[in-house]
C-alpha cells in the first residue's frame, strides 16, 4: 500500500511541476515519523524557493490537500526542493531550542512565528522532547504564532 501512495504522491508532483513549466526530478521516500518526503530535484527547483519558498509552501499544501485521507492522522507529505526544507527545519529547530533555554533561564513565556502549520508542527514537536516546557499556538488564519513557556505544575 506505501509504494502506491509513493507511486499516486510521485505522479500528481510530476503533473503539477509539469504544469508549472519546471523540468524536475521527482523522488519520494519515507521519513522516520512515517510522514512522506517528496524531494524536487533539478535546477528549476530554484523555482519554488523564491519569496521565502511561498511555492514549495503551496505545493505542500495542495499535495497534503490532495492525499490527507491516504497519510496517517500524525504524519504529513513534505515537499523539498534543494534541501530548502530541511535548513529550514534545522533552523527551526534550533531557534525553539534558543528560546526554550530563554524561557527556563527568565521563567517569561518566549513567542516565535508568525509561522504555517508545518513550520509550527516541527516547533511543537521540538518542545514536547523537553518536559519542563509546553507549547501553545495562537491566532487566527493560516498564520499563528507559538509561545514557549514553563510547563505548569500538576495539582
Amino acid at each position: 500500500m506505501r509504494s502506491e501512495l509513493h507511486a499516486e504522491v510521485k505522479a500528481f508532483v510530476e503533473q503539477v511541476v509539469e504544469a508549472m513549466g519546471l523540468d524536475v526530478a521527482v523522488e519520494v521516500s519515507d521519513l522516520e515519523d512515517g510522514s512522506v518526503r517528496v524531494d524536487v530535484q533539478g535546477e528549476q527547483g530554484e523555482l519554488l524557493l523564491r519569496r521565502k519558498g511561498e511555492g514549495l509552501d503551496a505545493l505542500q499544501h495542495l499535495v497534503n490537500s490532495a492525499y490527507r485521507r491516504d497519510v496517517g492522522r500524525d504524519q504529513r507529505i513534505v515537499i523539498d526542493a534543494m534541501n530548502f526544507r530541511q535548513g529550514k527545519d534545522i533552523e527551526l529547530q534550533q531557534m525553539a531550542k534558543f528560546l526554550i533555554e530563554k524561557v527556563r533561564t527568565t521563567g517569561t513565556p518566549q513567542e516565535l512565528g508568525p509561522l504555517n502549520s508545518y513550520s509550527r508542527r516541527i516547533v511543537h514537536m521540538e518542545v514536547s522532547r523537553f518536559d519542563d516546557v509546553a507549547s501553545e499556538s495562537q491566532g487566527d488564519g493560516q498564520l499563528k504564532q507559538v509561545t514557549i513557556s514553563l510547563r505548569k505544575p500538576a495539582r
